[in-house]
């Protein structure tokens, strides 16, 4: 009969029969500390996930990433506007020159005020409403951004950000316009808007950014 490493007599021969310790044999290895849980993410610190921009609102100031999840989170591409799913284009955006307009910022100031000149010609452009979100502003290639709306120009309002404004389709086919926080602001009817606060644009809407840029809203050519 064999013995256990306590002492006990035991019929079994690899572990004792009467208080179970191991006959033979290397020794159980330890148990080792679990390892500790991951520590949770700091919301502080949030990121564009396209370019990496710490977040400032709905929308990233240089891309134009959609925190909500409201249109696709990667900038469209710079070969051409987008065209994917939404409401087709019920309305269009036509973009032109307002001298009245221009007068008035110049009128009221700032540190780039003698440096903005009224162009001596200025073609209307036409943009179609469509997909989720329409954005506003100037082209760059080095953000890998091209506005749907693009006022790059010639001739180029030297007050236009590169991500200006969003305009933001709704389920009743209606649009929102949002700064999402532009360099000199951005005016419909006259009335300056908030940053992050949408408001509703319409047939015969007047937008007005830059420094002599206007943008209204018509219904769509058939």
């Amino acid at each position: 009969m064999a013995t256990c490493p306590q002492g006990h007599p035991s019929g079994a021969d690899d572990y004792c029969d009467v208080c179970g310790t191991q006959m033979s044999g290397p020794a159980a290895a330890p148990r080792q500390p679990a390892a500790p849980p991951p520590a949770a993410p700091d919301p502080a610190a949030e990121a564009c996930p396209v370019c990496r921009t710490p977040r400032a609102g709905h929308f990233c100031e240089v891309c134009g990433h959609d925190y909500t999840g409201g249109g696709a989170s990667v900038p469209a591409p710079l070969a051409g506007p987008m065209t994917g799913p939404g409401l087709g284009a019920r309305y269009e955006a036509v973009a032109a020159a307002d001298r009245t307009y221009y007068e008035k910022v110049i009128a009221e100031g700032g540190p780039d005020a003698a440096a903005m000149a009224f162009p001596p010609y200025c073609p209307e452009r036409s943009f179609p409403l469509r997909g989720e979100q329409v954005r506003v502003g100037r082209h760059s290639r080095a953000r890998n951004l091209r506005p749907e709306i693009d006022l790059t120009g010639p001739p180029e309002d030297p007050g236009i950000s590169h991500l200006h404004a969003v305009l933001l389709a709704q389920p009743d086919g209606s649009w929102m316009l949002v700064d999402p926080g532009s360099s000199n602001g951005t005016q419909v009817n006259g009335r300056t808007l908030k940053v992050n606060v949408p408001v509703p644009v319409g047939p015969g809407d007047r937008i007005h950014l830059g420094a002599w840029t206007v943008i209204t809203i018509r219904e769509g050519t058939p």
